[in-house]
Formats: structure tokens, sequence, C-alpha cells
């Protein structure tokens, strides 16, 4: 646990710097929430205006605040800010929070006084939250720091966010329905402490069960993929990402390029990290809560308990959508139900005991359910009816679920009739939804979450074959050009141990012949251009030369027809290269994320990459299990392992060289995109040819 970051939870004594009489001030409502939320610690309202407020001694400055106090909460206007710091640094204290905005949120103006701020911390060796935050809360201790009115239940999900008002909508959803947290806070332009400081402290936190946090952007991706991989073998971490456009993928050079938009680098790192990534603010906190109260599901196998058929029918599509699938119960407890049930009943799966089904009906088919080995899931349902009463049936499946080692998710359609139901239930640690299609996801999260934890860490075996000095003297060659087409990129892929199409350069059509004699017919021919990235899109790729006449007259050919439609293009030459044999083509690439680093991408290869789009991510470096897991997410991969007949495709082949290209973009951090296409993938065991590729660096 980062203790740098325990004052901000565990405070001593807490000044309020801007503190304010005028309860229509934010700064007001700070000090009033310390004080009505039972915050043993020291309070003191800073403002030389002021003798006292809300029965509190109000000082004149932060230097004459007595002992304990080692957290500040700054409410000033943002250009007063950095002398308020000043203060608080040559008093002592290592912790302060800035409510205040105005910072980088506004502007060069802003900026720069963001950074005055991070400058006189840095001095003094403080940490700061904020600016242009809400605040935090323990709800443990009671020490709260936000203006924010009211809080949920204190419980075991530590929930931080990157937005002020997401944090205020938040509280208002919650509060009153029996989700518990254990620390609630916003972070604003995070100048010092981030979404990754924070995680890594709640990973440690004994009072915290689940992490559930809302993210704009993760400045730092390799720390956060580190921390949060670390932190997630111990505490489910559940993310609802926002900024999902690719809109600030600028890269088009290359397939990777225009493929791999910024949220697949986010994507890559929360599979890798084992992190529950979710899509509303109503499955983050559905997931969190479940995560909270029930324990992991051990297998896919669901049982519906029901007193209507069209809920149970919807749940059913649920769950089937997401892999979870409704098993035969065990015949003695078929008996049972049918014994005890209307005679009318269903006692299959869904087991639907009908509308006039009672709260002892619930109690003995969910006792029942709870123990039969065919089940792994047990999903009681209830549509109310006017003789019977939902807090009851809730009550009762409390009551029938205690001990049960397997998660119990209860759905009770409705609204207004069934708030009381809602509070047995989350009160005793059950999660209750009122949409039956909500659960599918849910427990599809779960079981994700649940096989992450059960596989084992891993380690990366170091690369063999590697001649990073070759590879060197070609990208940091002086004067190299910023885009290596396929002749300069052959010997920097060859030099990391990727298998060549065999081949070479020519400059003139005689070269060009005589190459090809001794590589041996047929040959390809491809133009040679630093211009020409695309080579087929302009006629620059001739297939099946057989023989020395043709080869001449190809380049020829291929010379005045490519000059005439890109005059500007400078044409090198053309290279000659041996007509491969058959295989399964398919795409490796890379292109370097600003935040996350060299993002590795696979997928179904040759000229309809971008129309298809079957691509899969992952982060360098990866292990070989994380590069078998991009092949299987893909349809390619689904063609790799054999398909109708054909063979399967070598795919340690494949592996290999995912693993190739992220060691090569982890050596050289100058290669911003690398891609491989095609690779041409043999039998099993017979390996893979690389065909084309490129390099283009930053």
């Amino acid at each position: 646990m980062p203790s740098s970051l325990r004052p901000f939870f565990e405070a001593t004594g807490v000044a309020v710097i801007g503190a304010s009489a005028n309860p229509r001030k934010l700064s007001h409502g700070i000090l009033k929430n310390l004080i009505d939320y039972n915050y043993q610690g020291g309070i003191y309202p800073v403002n030389p205006g002021s003798e006292d407020i809300l029965g509190r001694k109000c000082y004149a400055d932060i230097a004459d605040v007595p002992n304990p106090v080692d957290l500040a909460v700054i409410i000033l206007p943002a250009p007063a800010t950095p002398e308020a710091l000043e203060a608080c640094g040559k008093r002592g204290i290592k912790a302060v929070v800035i409510i205040s905005g105005g910072f980088k949120e506004t502007g060069a103006g802003g900026t720069e006084l963001e950074t005055q701020c991070l400058k006189i911390a840095a001095e003094y060796q403080m940490r700061l939250i904020g600016p242009n935050c809400v605040g935090l809360v323990n709800l443990h201790n009671g020490l709260n720091t936000t203006f924010i009115s009211g809080l949920p239940d204190v419980g075991g999900i530590g929930f931080l966010s990157q937005s002020g008002a997401v944090c205020g909508g938040v509280v208002d959803l919650v509060q009153g329905k029996k989700v518990g947290f254990s620390h609630f806070l916003s972070l604003g332009n995070e100048a010092d402490v981030t979404e990754t400081d924070i995680i890594e402290y709640l990973g440690d936190d004994p009072n915290t069960t689940v992490i559930a946090a809302y993210v704009e952007q993760i400045r730092d991706g390799r720390r956060f993929l580190e921390v949060a991989r670390e932190v997630s073998r111990k505490k489910p971490i559940v993310l609802l990402k926002a900024g999902r456009t690719s809109a600030g993928a600028r890269a088009v050079s290359s397939h990777t390029g225009s493929l791999a938009g910024s949220y697949s680098a986010y994507q890559a790192a929360f599979k890798q990290a084992g992190v529950i990534e979710v899509d509303t603010v109503a499955e983050l906190f559905d997931v969190s809560m479940c995560l909270d109260f029930q324990p992991l599901p051990t297998g896919k196998r669901a049982v519906i308990l029901t007193n209507a058929g069209g809920p149970a029918a919807l749940a059913s599509d649920s769950l089937s959508a997401h892999g979870i699938f409704l098993e035969d119960l065990e015949v003695d407890t078929r008996e049972v139900l049918r014994q005890h049930l209307n005679p009318a009943a269903q006692v299959g799966n869904p087991v639907d005991m009908l509308g006039g089904a009672e709260p002892a009906d619930y109690a003995m088919a969910v006792k029942q359910l709870i123990s039969d080995k065919n089940v792994d899931i047990v999903i009681p349902m209830l549509v109310p009816q006017s003789l019977v009463n939902p807090a009851g049936v809730a009550q009762a499946i409390v009551d029938a679920s205690q001990g049960s080692t397997r998660p119990v998710l209860t759905c009770i359609m409705g609204d207004i009739s069934v708030t009381e139901a809602r509070l047995v239930l989350q009160g005793n640690r059950m999660p209750m939804f009122v949409h039956p299609e909500s659960m599918g996801r849910v427990l599809k999260a779960m079981l994700d979450y649940a096989d992450w934890r059960s596989q084992n860490i891993e380690t990366i075996t170091p690369l063999t074959n590697v001649d990073r000095s070759a590879a060197e003297k070609i990208i940091r060659a002086p004067g190299a050009s910023k885009v290596f087409g396929e002749a300069e990129t052959r010997p920097i892929l060859a030099a990391y141990g990727l298998s060549m199409i065999k081949g070479g350069l020519a400059t003139n059509p005689v070269a060009a012949a005589t190459l090809a004699e001794e590589i041996g017919f047929p040959v390809v021919m491809k133009i040679v251009s630093p211009q020409i990235l695309h080579k087929s899109d302009v006629g620059g790729i001739i297939l099946n030369l057989q023989n020395e006449t043709e080869v001449m007259a190809a380049y020829e050919r291929m010379f005045i027809d490519i000059g005439r439609k890109m005059p500007e293009a400078k044409l090198e030459g053309v290279l000659i290269e041996q007509m491969a044999g058959g295989g399964q083509e398919v795409i490796v690439g890379m292109r370097r994320d600003p935040g996350f680093g060299p993002l590795l991408m696979f997928g179904l290869g040759g000229v309809y990459v971008e129309l298809f789009k079957d691509v899969s991510f992952r982060v360098a470096p990866i292990s070989e299990k994380e590069a078998l897991e991009m092949i299987n997410e893909t349809g390619a991969g689904k063609l790799l392992r054999g398909f109708r007949g054909i063979p399967a495709s070598d795919l340690d082949a494949v592996v290999s060289c995912i693993q190739r290209l992220g060691q090569l973009a982890l050596d050289f951090p100058e290669i911003a995109e690398v891609e491989v296409n095609p690779l041409l993938v043999h039998t099993k065991g017979e390996g893979a040819l690389v065909l084309d590729g490129r390099i283009i660096l930053s």
C-alpha cells in the first residue's frame, strides 16, 4: 500500500482552507460533511475573515492550525491556490486535495497554474488529488472531504472516478439501495495522484473487496497494466471506460495503424490485466455489487426458479447469449419439487411454480436447487402478484440461501412494489435485479473473472535467434528514411528470427531476370519505392512470372505504368521473390500507443484485412499463452486450427512471429509501426514465411 496516500484516507486532522460560513458555498458543504458524518479527527476551518464556522474555531492561516493535521483541502480561486499550497508545504502537510477548478481544463493559463502547483508539491514532497475534483470519502471512518449531498451505505466497493459529476450522480443512483462502499472519490485533473495510484492503494485496503472505476484516460498505460494485473489477482477491478471512439488514431500509413485505434490499446490492456470492462454505469455497479455480495461461480450451469414463464424466457435468452446454459436437474431434485409444488408446476429448468407461488414455495425450492450437483448458479425470479408479498418472498430466498457456496442472483420485476424486497435482499448481501435480461452480462463478467483468477501466471521466455545489432545498423543508420519498405524491412525481420520468402532487390531489367533465374521460376515482382506502401493498389505486384523474358518485360511495363499513375514516386527497383506455395495468409502488426506502448495486432491477412477487420490486440510483451489467445479470438484463428477439411496450420510459428515483432518494438522505441502482411502459415510443423512487410519510424 503506497504510504504517501494514507493521509488522504486515514488523516488524523483535516484543514479546510477557504472554509465559508455561507451555506451556499461548496467549502461550507465540505466542512459540514466532515462534521455530519462523524469524522473523529481534528477539523480545522481556515479563513482569516471568520472566528468560527459551524461551531468550529476558524484559523487565519494554515500555520496557526494545531496538531494533529496531515490533510488539507483547498477550495480557493485558482490563482490563490499556489500560495496556499506553499503554506501547506511549510506547515509540513503531506497530502492536499485541491477542489478548485480553473486549471489545465481551462487552457494555457490554467495549465501554467497547475504546473506551478506540481513544482511546489515536489519541493515539499506533498501528494495532490485534483485539482478540479469533488474530493473523497472513506465511509468506514467518516472522512468526507466532498460537498456531495448524501452518501451510499458502508460496504466493500471502492469507487474512483475521473469525473466529479459522475460521482454525484452515482451517489444519487445507489443511495438507499443497500449497495455498500468503502471509499468514494474523484480525481479531477490527476495532476499528481492517478487512477493507478488509487487502484494500488485500494488493492491493499482491508475494507475494500471490489474496485469500481470510471475512467476517461490513462496516461501511464504501462504502469496501469502492471499494477492492475497484480491487484486483480487479489480482488476484482470493474471499469467503465468513456471516450471509446478511435478519433485520436491518426496513423493510417499501414493496415495496423488504421485498425489499431486508441481504444484498442485499452481493451487489450484490460484483458491482459484481468480488468472487468463494462459498458454502462448501471452495469458497473451491478457487476461490482454481485462480486462484493456473492461467491464467484464455479461453472456455467444455471437454474431459473420463477412464478411466470415470460420473464424466465427473457432471462434464458440473456444467459444463453453469454455462454451460460440451463442444465437438467437431478432426478431426486425434480421429484422433491414435484411432491411439494402445485401439481401443474413445471419442474424442469426453468422451474415454473406458477403465479400462486408463495414464500414457502420459494424457500423450499431454493434449498433444493442450491444442493443440486448439476447447478452452479441459482436465479430466483418473481413477478409480483396481488396475493404475494415481494418482501416475504425476498426474505424466504435470503433464509434458504444462507451458507450457499453457489451465487444466488434474484430478479423481482417491478418498481414501486419491490422497494422493500430490494432492501431485504441487498441488506443481506444478495443482489436483486428488476430486468430479467440484466443477469446474463453480469454473470458472464463474474465467470470471466473467475476464469482469469484460476489461470497460472505465465513467465515470458526470452527469445533466441535475435541479432539486435544487425537490425540497429539499418534502423539507426545515418540519414535513414522514416519509412522502410519491404526491401529494407526484410533484413530487419530476418535479424529477429522471422523466416523470409526467398528474394532480393534488382535495379534494372537484366538484374531482375538474372536474380529470378537464381531464385527459380515462377517468381513475383514487387515495386520498390518509399512513396508506395500499398503496392497492390497501384499495380506494383506481378505474379507468376515464368521466365527471364517475362521478367524483363514486366519490369519495363511496371515502371511505365506506375510512372504515369504516380509521377512523384521515386522508383528504386523491384523485389524478385519466389512464388509462395499454399498456406493461410494472416497479418501480424504493431502500432505504438502513446500510453501503453507497443500494441500488437493479429488477424486475417492479405488485401481484405481492412474490409473484414478480423483482428485482435495485445500490449507487448506477451507470453505464448497470450499470443494464442489473440489468435483464438479471430476468425483467422479458426482457419489456422483447421476448418472443414483444411489441415491445421503451424500455430507455434505464428506465436513466435507475434512475440518477435513485440520484442523488436520494445528494443527500438523509435519504431511507430511495423507490419507483416501477409504472413503465409504452412501446415503444422512447417513454419511460416513473411511475404511482405514494412516499418515506419516515429
